[in-house]
């Protein structure tokens, strides 16, 4: 699926399509633009996707946990072609750090108290059906002499 195909979708359907709201797909587009123009200032193919498809296909990559060459397919693209637009993708987005999650020090460093609660299942039986010789019913086959 194309971008030109969702751009005219409500928040709602456009954010049950791609994983993420319109405004963090702009935001995610703007970081990509920049890197791409700062990567081929000087010369360099265009690629043939547009940035919107390739940042869809990520997105498609992400969520849905296609291969590449299923999202190859749909974008017409070959498969290595796409493995080298999304890993691109991946490392402009983890670069920027607009888009990080706190990592396990600041879980750490924070003065929230965490209460945990175990619950000991070890003793519960398990429900097994009772194996028994009166609910199976032996019956004499005719054929044999």
């Amino acid at each position: 699926m194309k971008y030109e195909t969702i751009k005219g979708y409500s928040k709602e359907k456009f954010r049950r399509i791609t994983g993420v709201k319109r405004e963090t797909f702009e935001k995610m587009l703007e970081i990509l633009q920049t890197a791409h123009a700062a990567k081929h200032r000087r010369r360099g193919r265009n690629p043939k996707l547009c940035m919107e498809d390739r940042l869809l296909a990520a997105l498609e990559y992400w969520r849905e946990y296609r291969t590449y060459a299923h999202i190859g397919a749909s974008f017409d693209l070959d498969e290595s072609n796409m493995q080298r637009s999304i890993k691109w993708i991946e490392n402009v987005l983890i670069k920027d750090g607009t888009f990080a999650l706190p990592g396990k020090k600041a879980l750490l460093q924070s003065d929230t108290k965490f209460e945990v609660v175990l619950i000991d299942v070890t003793e519960s039986p398990i429900e097994r059906p009772k194996k028994d010789s009166g609910g199976v019913i032996q019956e004499k086959r005719k054929d044999t002499r």
